[in-house]
């Protein structure tokens, strides 16, 4: 027998989230960031124990009432089929006494993983509609994110693994990006949210390099000031890592290399053959690294007056064992000349282990619409024409793509919540449409 009841006190409710593997959007600080969405937290008991904590977020919306969302759902017991029965009728009662039009949770269950059937997330969502809850199939009008994600394990039998030796198992690609990133021109800094405080003009310049990315991949883009505010909430577990071109560190590179290139030609003439191949391999490596050099100079140089450009950012959040990459993107300005991409999302992943963590996160990636499959669980989930690229990428990290269960529903209020379903796709272009002409 189980007793739920609402929260007040949020520094146990933290402590609960953050030692049974919660995420940071499921902690008391996600409302001060969601300040649009009114939040409740509840708790379930068994004994004087905690056994659950959930943060519901509510929202009225024109035409379709009041939403209610819990955002990665409940943390507890998946498997107490007891636990969850309980809680489920506690939250069914709760939606009947407070008008609501629908409670809405994504629990972070597996599916599939790379491909593969995990039969957990099959039994789960067969559990989970037997108590009431349907799955909400269509993708755009998903409360929240999409119901996949690429991981990083980090940790092997408990102990971090070497960041060499996870960069082993990314693709050559990758592996050649890393290597190249300094040898090009690139240097990286991370700000906190103090920094931001103290100068501004760091938050510009990732939101430079986010209207680009936004603007190729055509996803809705967060404000300088949403993200100032998420560096704020977790300030001490968050991060903004920035890569930037300096022409200026890239001339005097391209000087040494010169200068390494006039040294092999003076010792050519009279080297034996074998000296001579080396030497000839070093004048021609220069060669094609002055080229590449050149390149880059003349794409940057419409930044007659920047001698350092932003060319890459990411903002990232620690919390609970997991590395987070919130938001990230690359300019335009010579990105396949620098692989900024690689050099950036390596040092993020440096980061995460650095911190501790168990999983680093790269995020998820939009989707098409899915067909179900016939034991009601969501088909093959295919990125979007636009997103493939973004999940090639990812992938090439040697990533594991976790296809969770999706979003489900209770259902409140059927007329309402058609209302919303119908809506809520409608309101997310619109919304993508506005921000395009206010740039």
């Amino acid at each position: 027998m189980y007793t739920f009841k609402e929260e007040a006190d949020m520094k146990a409710y933290d402590e609960f989230i953050e030692k049974n593997g919660g995420q940071y959007i499921q902690c008391s600080r996600w409302q001060n960031v969601k300040t649009t969405w009114k939040c409740k937290y509840y708790c379930g008991f068994e004994g004087g124990e905690r056994v659950l904590a959930v943060l519901v977020m509510e929202r009225s919306l024109p035409a379709a009432g009041k939403i209610w969302y819990a955002p990665s759902g409940a943390v507890c017991d998946y498997d107490n089929d007891e636990l969850l029965k309980e809680f489920t009728d506690f939250i069914k009662d709760l939606v009947k006494k407070n008008g609501i039009t629908a409670f809405i949770m994504d629990p972070p269950i597996s599916l599939r993983i790379n491909g593969e059937t995990q039969e957990r997330g099959v039994e789960m969502h067969k559990k989970l509609t037997g108590l009431g809850y349907a799955l909400n199939s269509n993708i755009a009008n998903y409360t929240y994110k999409q119901p996949v994600q690429l991981f990083i394990p980090l940790k092997e039998n408990g102990v971090s693994l070497a960041p060499e030796k996870i960069l082993k198992k990314c693709d050559k690609g990758v592996r050649y990006s890393i290597r190249l990133g300094e040898q090009r021109g690139l240097v990286a800094k991370t700000y906190t949210y103090a920094d931001i405080e103290k100068d501004p003009s760091i938050i510009e310049d990732f939101m430079g390099v986010m209207r680009d990315t936004s603007e190729r991949d055509n996803f809705v883009e967060r404000d300088a000031n949403y993200c100032t505010k998420l560096l704020r909430e977790f300030e001490g577990a968050s991060d903004l890592k920035l890569v930037y071109y300096d022409k200026d560190f890239d001339r005097t590179l391209q000087a040494q290399r010169l200068a390494k290139k006039e040294e092999a030609l003076s010792q050519l003439e009279g080297a034996h053959e074998k000296k001579a191949r080396q030497l000839n391999e070093i004048i021609s490596s220069v060669d094609k690294q002055t080229e590449h050099f050149e390149k880059r100079i003349a794409e940057a140089e419409e930044f007659t007056t920047d001698n350092r450009i932003c060319v890459a950012g990411g903002l990232s959040i620690y919390y609970a064992g997991m590395g987070s990459c919130l938001f990230g993107g690359t300019r335009n300005v010579i990105r396949n000349n620098t692989r900024s991409s690689h050099y950036l999302n390596y040092l993020r992943l440096c980061e995460s282990i650095n911190r501790g963590c168990d999983v680093h996160d790269l995020g998820y990636i939009i989707v098409k619409t899915p067909e179900l499959n016939s034991d009601g669980t969501l088909g093959e989930l295919v990125a979007q024409d636009n997103f493939k690229g973004i999940y090639d990428f990812k992938k090439s990290f040697s990533s594991d793509y976790h296809e969770f269960i999706g979003e489900y529903v209770l259902v409140g209020n059927k007329m309402k919540y058609f209302a919303y379903a119908s809506l809520m796709p409608k309101a997310k272009k619109a919304k993508i449409a506005i921000i395009k002409k206010l740039r």
